[in-house]
């Protein structure tokens, strides 16, 4: 179980490197070629993405004992992930103010401020985005953590009714013992 975790722990993290290693190709790429590199990106976040659902998959089937450590690493792993889109934007902003530029023959002076103004808001609606994705998670960890509470709240109580029914029987049982008695010591 662990070890197909393992296992798509490290196809992450070759798949991660090989996309650090192309979003820091796009700016310097050209035409044809600069798309394609763009369209391999995405499709290598959305194989990530992919990789991240199995991951969590596997999590929910460790037992509870040992489920938080794999949690922690989920999470780090959504955060890496989150990077990388991040910084793939970024890239590609980059990269259509060039075509952009290039269309319009702006020198990019005066839209300059503007970019960095939105690359700061994208910034804040990421982190946002994290903060509300993160809270989402505890808040689906605290509903399966009461789930399995109330499951084994019923059944405590299933064995208590049982173990109470057993106890009238078995009193009603010593109630027949005890007048059987009686009457077999009256008769001697």
């Amino acid at each position: 179980m662990s070890s197909d975790f393992e296992g798509y722990e490290q196809d992450f993290a070759v798949l991660t490197a090989e996309i650090t290693g192309r979003i820091g190709k796009v700016p310097k790429l050209l035409g044809d070629e600069k798309k394609q590199m763009v369209a391999n990106v995405e499709k290598q976040l959305e194989e990530a993405r992919e990789l991240l659902e199995q991951m969590e998959l596997e999590v929910r089937e460790i037992p509870a004992q040992s489920r938080g450590m794999y949690s922690s690493r989920m999470r780090s792993y959504k955060q890496e992930i989150g990077k990388l889109e991040a910084d793939f934007k970024r890239s590609r902003i980059a990269y259509s103010d060039e075509v952009r530029n290039e269309l319009l023959g702006d020198d990019g002076n005066s839209s300059e401020n503007q970019r960095a103004h939105l690359l700061d808001n994208t910034e804040r609606l990421e982190r946002s985005s994290r903060r509300l994705e993160a809270g989402y998670q505890i808040a689906v960890e605290t509903e399966q953590i009461g789930q399995e509470m109330l499951e084994n709240l019923s059944q405590d109580r299933e064995k208590i009714q049982r173990s109470r029914e057993r106890l009238r029987e078995t009193d009603a049982n010593l109630g027949k013992s005890s007048r059987i008695l009686t009457g077999m010591l009256r008769r001697t």
